[in-house]
């Protein structure tokens, strides 16, 4: 299915994921963030740059796996993404749900 998001018809399934990540734009993610009632700032951008770049080398996303990188600590992200952060934050960065997200 479409959804509008920034202004374009975006492909997303069921559950507003994109399923076709070169409709991604910064815009797009923008706009998913303030769907979700986040500010992005330096910092969100630099969460969402780090999971792009690992679902791009195909690495299997958890919270764990986060909390443990250089990037940043658990608390920090749920700081950053109050409301499930690891499904809010790969939903704007344009990626698929990951397998360890209900």
């Amino acid at each position: 299915m479409e959804k509008e998001i920034a202004g374009k018809m975006i492909k997303v399934n069921d559950e507003g994921y994109l399923t076709d990540f070169s409709q991604w734009t910064r815009e797009v993610g923008e706009a998913i963030a303030a769907e979700n009632n986040i500010t992005m700032t330096p910092r969100h951008w630099e969460v969402i740059a780090y999971l792009q770049n690992e679902h791009k080398n195909n690495v299997a996303l958890s919270i764990r796996k986060i909390g443990k990188s250089d990037v940043l600590d658990i608390k920090e992200f749920y700081q950053l993404f109050p409301q499930g952060p690891l499904k809010t934050s790969t939903k704007i960065a344009g990626i698929p749900k990951p397998a360890s997200c209900i």
